[in-house]
């Protein structure tokens, strides 16, 4: 525990005094904001007396950039050179593998550091640093550690060393929080897209966006392009402007996702890596023999995978570009006999090859097995408003048993209640209640107070086949209830 108040201070010798035994109720709280930690030693009578041990003009600070690197907007890695002094022990180079596991929750640990030095006084020795918020006197080792040490006669004496610290061995977001402006936040998290970083950086952000790019490509090895985003979804084509904050301008690129390879130009299609666990839950619900109409298709995320499931696979997508990376990804997984692809409006696309195949498929006769179709819409911002295509899109029920096709829709919602409301907006442009007869689920969190939703149904006959809708007493349907977003915006 006293490590901890240790650590949290910046204190490198704590001296606590107790009126009661009540520290044992901090011990639980391992991990505290100092404001937390002072009220509880108030309530807990126990006073903290900080007795600072450092060299003058040395920082203590291992995860702090010098404060000269504030507002800086053009990245100079050399400001970030600083000297600290840190605690360390001797050890004979003998004993130093078998003491080092011992020593495993004391030793400096930072990006580029070496644990383990040499002892410029002693050739037969070397020196183990340790971490400067947790050890400050000998007193400071637990007792795992003493006994470690007395065993390989180790002498717990406390010596001090001028560690140089540089560029290198501080993380992104330490770097980034140095330098842009105190209160403000910091962005240092990205979507990865194969070698691209993507980011969504705010407006007082971009005075810095070049500075931020360099980062990310420096901390991240695998990363030698940034790109921030620019503007909103392109309702056309679902790709967006984008501008390269550093490295090379290359968007061409490969990402694997559940076993799969995708290539593509980022810049002209739609992608988004956090959606790769929504594609798997999609896909476990097919059996192999099933037929998988994918009416916003992309690049192929759901299309390829149902394919390798030995799924009856046709594949959509408006975008040109889409179309032809759709292509080349069906290749490269050998699915492509599997697949059928069109270049058409989703539309146009139900109202022809989906119509086309449902009227086959539907009407086979009932001694033969009838595998389950699946129709995926996954464009959030619109999908919705495509439901009304499926109204009377089939001339005639057939007799016995037809099994009907089941939607996967996605849509945006701002609503308290998500789920209700994509619920209510998708009865509105079917004209059909779903109560009880659908699932839904959430997808992620786009943005604060904005869901993505899937709600899943089998289309009602009533809606699907015309006899049935003419036969209704009632024919009034509900006017169809719009999206309450203000625009598209990416998932």
């Amino acid at each position: 525990m006293l490590r901890n108040i240790c650590r949290i201070f910046n204190f490198a010798k704590p001296e606590i005094r107790l009126k009661t035994a009540s520290l044992t109720k901090l011990d639980h709280r391992r991990y505290i904001k100092p404001a937390s930690l002072l009220a509880l030693c108030k309530r807990s009578s126990v006073t903290l007396l900080a007795m600072p041990e450092q060299k003058s003009g040395r920082d203590m600070d291992l995860s702090t950039p010098p404060a000269g690197v504030r507002g800086m907007t053009q990245l100079d890695r050399d400001a970030f050179r600083k000297t600290i002094s840190v605690p360390a022990i001797k050890v004979k180079k003998e004993v130093i593998n078998k003491l080092m596991k011992s020593l495993k929750n004391v030793a400096l640990q930072r990006p580029g550091i070496k644990r383990v030095v040499e002892d410029p006084d002693d050739e037969n020795h070397r020196l183990v640093l340790l971490d400067p918020f947790t050890i400050s006197t000998a007193s400071c080792f637990g007792e795992s550690e003493n006994a470690a040490m007395k065993q390989l006669e180790v002498n717990t004496e406390i010596h001090t060393y001028d560690l140089e610290l540089a560029y290198e061995n501080f993380k992104s977001e330490e770097v980034l929080r140095a330098v842009l402006p105190e209160g403000q936040d910091v962005t240092y998290g990205f979507s990865r897209v194969g070698h691209i970083a993507h980011m969504n950086l705010r407006e007082h952000q971009l005075p810095f966006k070049s500075l931020i790019g360099q980062v990310i490509i420096d901390k991240n090895s695998s990363i030698t392009s940034v790109v921030n985003k620019t503007n909103i979804i392109d309702t056309t084509y679902r790709n967006f402007q984008m501008e390269v904050l550093a490295g090379e301008d290359n968007m061409a690129t490969k990402v694997r996702e559940n076993n799969v390879t995708y290539e593509f130009d980022f810049s002209k299609v739609y992608w988004n890596s956090r959606l790769s666990t929504e594609h798997e839950r999609i896909v476990s619900l097919l059996e192999p023999g099933d037929t998988v109409f994918d009416v916003f298709a992309g690049v192929g995320p759901f299309a390829i995978p149902a394919a390798r499931k030995s799924c009856l696979v046709f594949a959509n997508d408006l975008n040109p570009e889409s179309y032809k990376w759709l292509q080349h990804n069906c290749k490269l997984n050998k699915v492509d006999k599997k697949i059928h692809v069109f270049n058409l409006d989703g539309r146009d696309f139900i109202l022809g090859a989906v119509k086309e195949q449902l009227t086959e498929r539907l009407h086979k006769a009932s001694t033969q097995k009838k595998n389950t179709v699946h129709i995926v819409m996954n464009l959030p911002a619109l999908a919705i408003e495509f439901l009304d295509a499926f109204k009377n899109l089939l001339e005639n029920q057939p007799s016995g048993d037809s099994s009907l096709p089941f939607v996967h829709c996605y849509g945006f919602s701002k609503h308290d209640n998500p789920a209700q409301d994509i619920q209510e907006r998708a009865e509105g442009f079917l004209g059909k209640s779903l109560e009880g007869h659908c699932t839904v689920h959430l997808v992620r969190n786009v943005a604060p107070n904005k869901e993505m939703m899937c709600i899943s149904f089998q289309v009602p006959a009533e809606v699907l086949y015309r006899n049935h809708s003419e036969e209704q007493d009632n024919p009034e349907e509900p006017a169809p209830k719009r999206q309450k977003c203000d625009g598209p915006d990416s998932p």
